[in-house]
């Protein structure tokens, strides 16, 4: 069995955490289908299409990214409230033939009109000791690339939602 590797992206968002809090806890999966320009959604899942340019060649699958849930956490000892969406992805077709994630994409407050969000967690490479052959060599930057990508669009999708006040 391959072991899960790792992987945590960040950006920041010039929206006031209340406001990506709302819209978090409102349409979480809203939120990730309109970032990801999918069509297909039903229940607590949604289909998409992570993609990434390598050398000049566009690798991609189409994956379905279930929300398991939305939870908060107060902000003790002087730390922020965070909020953070529960997720998981595996390939909409032949899912054993691709990685696997189980993620968070958690958002908190960085100041009074900023928010910081980021992505972590676990992704499985498929095939064993060959697929971590694979990742070793070029899977895990693959996969960092389309973490970083898929938070991009989020970033963009937070701020097509809540378009900045005057």
């Amino acid at each position: 069995m391959t072991e899960p590797r790792r992987l945590r992206c960040y950006e920041y968002v010039d929206r006031p955490f209340s406001q990506v809090h709302d819209l978090l806890h409102r349409d979480p999966v809203g939120l990730l289908q309109n970032a990801t320009n999918s069509a297909a959604s039903r229940a607590s899942s949604l289909a998409a299409s992570l993609k990434v340019g390598m050398a000049g060649v566009q690798i991609g699958v189409d994956v379905r990214v279930y929300v398991q849930r939305v939870r908060d956490e107060q902000g003790i000892a002087g730390l922020s409230p965070v909020t953070c969406v529960e997720l998981a992805w595996e390939a909409e077709r032949a899912p054993g033939l691709f990685p696997s994630m189980q993620a968070e994409l958690c958002a908190w407050p960085l100041s009074a009109m900023e928010t910081q969000l980021e992505i972590r967690g676990d992704y499985r490479p498929p095939f064993g000791a060959v697929g971590n052959a694979i990742d070793a060599a070029v899977g895990h930057r693959i996969a960092e690339a389309s973490i970083h990508r898929f938070l991009d669009e989020i970033v963009e999708q937070v701020r097509r939602e809540l378009p900045r006040r005057s």
